[in-house]
């Protein structure tokens, strides 16, 4: 089992990579596989997103703050912007355009009244036709705004009070359901936030490093794929009506599977092969394209307009090619830029070489 200095001097989580792979191409499945694989119940892989998010953006700030004594809550938000920013508003402009040149109504369509909408990452509360599933980037970015404020702007906050806060704001959200839709999407990113905060701190990874052994890791796993395969049935043994008590139960089981994937072993390995890791580091890309391809290849090649296996497939490869050139030529590229503007932050300020590095943790 792995050591929590092993843990900390652990630069690159590349096997989560394999996770994004395995989530996104499960909502493709799920949007375009049709009733043969309703059972996947591919809209629960965008949990693993929130999971993985909450984890990750938690994990850098921790490690910045153990590092500088603070995080830089201008720095983080320049990241995330030049991360999130140009290729969600590089493939809104493709739906727009794509759907201008096919004919379909700007007006007609809906497009034109949920751009705005869109475009502000609010698309949660009215979304766009080839773009709908663009409403969780809408969750994430007011998560992204918030957290950092909350957990580490406000002041310092030792390891009890920055659990509980996560904790807390995931039982409040939980409690806003009835009242708030979309609350319940908080919970997953609040839970990954969590599991970052008690693995940093040294008694929190000790009461969780059972999970960091492979062979536990196989075990939830396997729960894991039993829930998203059952998630129907289990809720109607639960009595669970909505849906809240079986989603969280797959999101807790989401966050234990992060330890064993960090510290290695036979599943690490596999999330962590490199057609895994191609396909995770253009998940973000494929994420959003998905809608677009799918209606452009319904309209070159008819047999593709039915929903079914072939048609998944057809616009996971499509959409992976689309991705690769957005990944290339956007994400990479407006990284790039982002870095650049903190490093020179950073030279004005004088900062030292040692900190202008960024943490090479798989980028979330």
């Amino acid at each position: 089992m792995m050591t929590h200095d092993q843990y900390l001097a652990t630069r690159r989580f590349t096997a989560l990579d394999g996770v994004r792979a395995i989530a996104a191409v499960l909502v493709v499945v799920f949007h375009y596989g049709g009733p043969n694989w309703e059972r996947a119940n591919g809209w629960i892989g965008v949990h693993l997103f929130f999971v993985l998010s909450g984890f990750l953006i938690t994990t850098l700030a921790l490690r910045e703050e153990a590092r500088n004594g603070r995080i830089s809550l201008a720095e983080f938000y320049i990241r995330r912007a030049f991360r999130i920013l140009p290729v969600y508003y590089v493939v809104l402009g493709v739906v727009v355009v794509f759907a201008y040149l096919r004919g379909m109504g700007l007006r007609h369509s809906g497009i034109l009244a949920a751009l705005p909408w869109n475009a502000a990452f609010v698309g949660e509360f009215h979304q766009m036709t080839m773009f709908g599933q663009a409403w969780t980037l809408g969750v994430e970015q007011k998560f992204y705004l918030v957290w950092p404020l909350l957990a580490f702007g406000v002041g310092a906050l030792g390891f009890v009070k920055r659990l509980s806060l996560a904790l807390g704001l995931v039982v409040a959200m939980l409690a806003m359901i009835s009242f708030l839709p979309y609350a319940t999407s908080y919970s997953p990113i609040l839970i990954g936030c969590a599991l970052a905060i008690a693995l940093h701190h040294r008694k929190g990874f000790a009461a969780l490093r059972v999970f960091t052994h492979p062979a536990v890791g196989l075990v939830v796993a396997a729960a894991l794929i039993t829930v998203q395969t059952t998630f129907a049935e289990i809720g109607e043994l639960l009595g669970d009506k909505n849906g809240a008590i079986t989603s969280t139960i797959y999101i807790v089981l989401a966050a234990l599977l992060v330890p064993s994937l960090v510290a290695g072993g036979p599943l690490a390995w596999v999330l962590s092969l490199r057609p895994m890791r191609f396909i995770g580091e253009r998940s973000y890309s494929l994420y959003l394209m998905q809608g677009v391809v799918a209606v452009a290849l319904a309209g070159a090649i008819p047999q593709f307009a039915p929903h079914r296996l072939l048609t998944a497939v057809a616009v996971t490869i499509v959409g992976l090619l689309a991705a690769d050139l957005l990944y290339r030529w956007v994400e990479v590229p407006m990284m790039d830029v982002g870095r650049r503007i903190i490093a020179r932050r950073r030279d004005r300020k004088t900062a030292p070489a040692a900190e202008v590095a960024e943490p090479a943790l798989v980028t979330a």
